[in-house]
């Protein structure tokens, strides 16, 4: 049988030899094909890996030979009877279009599927240094979902192996903007010269399917470093996604996790944006403990941590058991750190100066947690504030140059001045007028 296989294998290759010096593509494709099917049809998987290296290595071959057969062979990548020669396929094809342009989408889908073999295996750091090599943004021919696709597995794997730092590098690569992208607009024609985008493989997700991945990658990367703003502004572009918005299910606990992570997010005035805007959402109002949660953090009274933790310790709990998991080990810490910056910026709203003892007592902390809040606020800038550690107290205003000293005078007397001329004028119309009646 080998032997009956060697002869006709022989015989194709002479045909592909006389095709390929004539310079037939047509002939030249249609010779290779052959081989590789002969190869296939016999279950021959090693003779099939030897010729798609012979073939492709023959003096003068043809781009558009070694294109077909890369694109037939991958065809019986699936149908190989074991994993490793799967392996084995797959590897040749790669050492066949490494460097080679024209397959370049080609040797993308194959890294793609030798990675996914080695996750399956377990070996995640190889996977991950498989889709590195690989930069698909680069590939003019490769369709715009298939690209985002691969960058979302390359960052997924860096996820997954702990490598925050090149996965925020290669997240980089996408632009939020594309998922906005009308995509019920018609396709152009493309013209002449143009370059042709192929079709995306079905097994590819589409664009919306796309941005949810993207925003729910970005979830894991944030949650790493707890940046809670980012989280938030994240589960807000999955919540505007037409599927999730149709669908009470989905929507209730994207919006349930927006509402806490806007919460426990500092306060700054993209947060106090966000804020405002869902509080504005029409759909908060079918999770009412929510609606008064947001409505406490911005009306400017002090909030009992102990009632408040009291009311919302069983939504916290659930949240679990919803979509997104629960909020991180650090969640319940920090939700009373805000609760904490957001009473002493009301009390710094009402007061100017306060004795550091009122503010304890106010916020039901200890002098020494009351001064550490305070100080750790005035660090970060949230906040204007001196303490007068011997008097034990704050001082809320802050401190004028003698140019703002200066200015304010200024302003007070343009004003005064403006205010003397708009009298003089009233009296000089109410003069005229009066003149004007005894006249007549």
């Amino acid at each position: 049988m080998e032997e009956n296989l060697d002869a006709q294998i022989e015989a194709l290759l002479n045909v592909e030899k006389q095709m390929r010096l004539a310079g037939e593509v047509a002939g030249t494709k249609k010779a290779v094909i052959d081989i590789v099917e002969l190869c296939y049809k016999a279950r021959a998987w090693k003779t099939l890996n030897d010729q798609i290296i012979l073939l492709s290595k023959r003096r003068g071959q043809l781009k558009q030979a070694v294109t077909a057969m890369v694109q037939q062979a991958m065809q019986y990548i699936d149908e190989t009877p074991d994993v490793d020669t799967r392996i084995e396929l797959i590897k040749a094809l790669n050492n066949v279009s490494a460097g080679k342009i024209y397959v370049e989408i080609e040797r993308a889908r194959l890294i793609k599927k030798l990675a996914k073999i080695k996750e399956e295996q377990g070996l995640i750091a190889e996977a991950a240094d498989l889709m590195q090599e690989i930069a698909v943004e680069t590939f003019g021919a490769m369709a715009k979902t298939e690209k985002i696709a691969f960058i979302l597995e390359q960052v997924r794997l860096c996820l997954d192996r702990q490598d925050y730092v090149r996965a925020q590098i290669l997240s980089r690569k996408i632009s939020p903007r594309v998922f906005d992208v009308d995509t019920s607009k018609e396709k152009k024609k493309p013209k002449e010269g143009d370059n042709i985008v192929e079709e995306a493989p079905a097994d590819i997700p589409s664009l919306l399917e796309l941005k949810r991945i993207y925003y729910e990658l970005m979830i894991r990367y944030h949650s790493h470093s707890n940046d809670y703003l980012e989280i938030c502004r994240s589960y807000k572009a999955i919540y505007d996604i037409p599927a999730v918005k149709e669908d009470p299910a989905q929507w209730i606990p994207v919006l349930r996790k927006i509402c806490w992570y806007l919460v426990l997010s500092p306060h700054d005035p993209m947060q106090s944006s966000l804020l405002n805007s869902t509080l504005e959402d029409k759909n908060l109002s079918e999770i009412p403990n929510f609606r008064m949660l947001l409505k406490q953090l911005i009306t400017m009274e002090v909030i009992q941590w102990t009632s408040l933790w009291d009311m919302y310790r069983d939504e916290f709990d659930s949240e679990k058991n919803l979509l997104g998991g629960s909020l991180g080990a650090k969640a319940a810490e920090d939700l009373r750190q805000r609760i904490i910056e957001h009473n002493i910026l009301v009390v710094s709203k009402y007061y100017s100066r306060i004795t550091l003892k009122r503010i304890a007592d106010l916020l039901c902390l200890s002098l020494q947690e009351a001064e550490k809040h305070l100080s750790d606020m005035v660090v970060s800038k949230s906040l204007v504030a001196k303490i007068d550690r011997p008097m034990g107290v704050v001082c809320f205003q802050t401190a004028k140059d003698s140019n703002d000293i200066l200015n304010s005078w200024a302003m007070n007397l343009e004003k005064l001045l403006d205010l003397v001329e708009k009298s003089c004028h009233q009296i000089h119309k109410e003069t005229m007028v009066h003149k004007a009646v005894l006249k007549a």
